[in-house]
């Protein structure tokens, strides 16, 4: 049995595939770094990960289902092909309600059961009415936040099984985030996307935060217990995410307020499920 592997994270935009992607440009387009639904020409959906611009407008199914993305404009496949006018696509936050949402799940059921009625605009990330900011307190996220920058970001996950295999120690090192900033830590489970009953994404350890220094580095850790019970035996980790917080919030069991591009931006994942390898038990 695999006892610790270390894992190489992947730029993305991306939660699950509605929204399409957890950034907008200022045109109140997605722009999707992660598995982009298109046309298989044959009356089906491939999901191929790539980057494009993509329609607020496109087709939303039900949830667990997929539908092919209108989109707006390919972008290269990978990010350091991205054009000079690309790299300088000022990031946004997404409108409340979400656009192009059917993911059922209340990220914060006792501190915002109502999210979903919330309206605010889509804000330059730069720019986010952060609760009860005032200007001379020193906000420390000033200028834009653009797709050159966010594409910057590199992390490397190590996963070890500690505690005689009743738990698991997940290590993280970071490089080219957004400095200054906070960023959060998630947990994706195996049946957080399951359609006949969803649960609750949480957090990877509690509290789940990591502030950036001036250079956009940074360093997380956590042991969490028995994540990995043996499969059809429980709900498994299946992917590590990595937030920026855009209201500079944490909140402590919920991964977000509003979620999925309100106010939480997936930066850095894996590509697909993992950790398949590792087998852990209850003690």
């Amino acid at each position: 049995m695999t006892q610790s592997r270390t894992f190489q994270l992947s730029l993305t935009t991306q939660g699950p595939a509605y929204p399409p992607s957890e950034v907008m440009d200022g045109n109140g387009d997605f722009i999707v770094i992660g598995r982009i639904n298109r046309d298989n020409g044959a009356g089906g959906v491939s999901q191929t990960w790539g980057s494009a611009i993509v329609s607020a407008d496109s087709p939303l199914p039900k949830f667990g289902e997929h539908q092919p993305y209108e989109i707006v404009r390919e972008l290269p496949d990978h990010p350091a092909q991205f054009s000079p006018a690309d790299n300088e696509i000022v990031l946004h936050t997404l409108p409340l309600p979400l656009p192009c949402n059917n993911y059922p799940m209340v990220f914060a059921p006792e501190q915002c059961p109502d999210a979903h009625l919330v309206t605010r605009p889509s804000y330059p990330f730069h720019q986010v009415a952060v609760p009860d900011l005032r200007a001379q307190d020193g906000p420390k996220v000033t200028e834009p936040v653009t797709l050159g920058k966010w594409a910057e970001a590199r992390g490397e996950l190590e996963v070890r099984l500690v505690d005689g295999g009743t738990a698991a120690e997940f290590a993280c090192d970071f490089s080219g985030m957004l400095p200054n900033s906070l960023y959060t830590v998630m947990s994706l489970r195996e049946h957080d996307l399951d359609p006949d009953g969803p649960t609750r994404p949480g957090p990877l350890g509690v509290p789940n935060a990591f502030v950036t220094d001036q250079d956009g580095k940074g360093r997380y850790r956590a042991v969490l217990p028995d994540p990995f019970p043996a499969p059809g035996t429980g709900n498994r980790i299946v992917n590590v995410i990595v937030l920026w917080m855009s209201y500079q919030q944490n909140y402590g069991g919920a991964i977000g307020w509003f979620g999925l591009g309100g106010d939480i931006h997936a930066q850095l994942k894996l590509q697909g499920p993992s950790f398949m390898e590792f087998v852990t038990t209850a003690k």
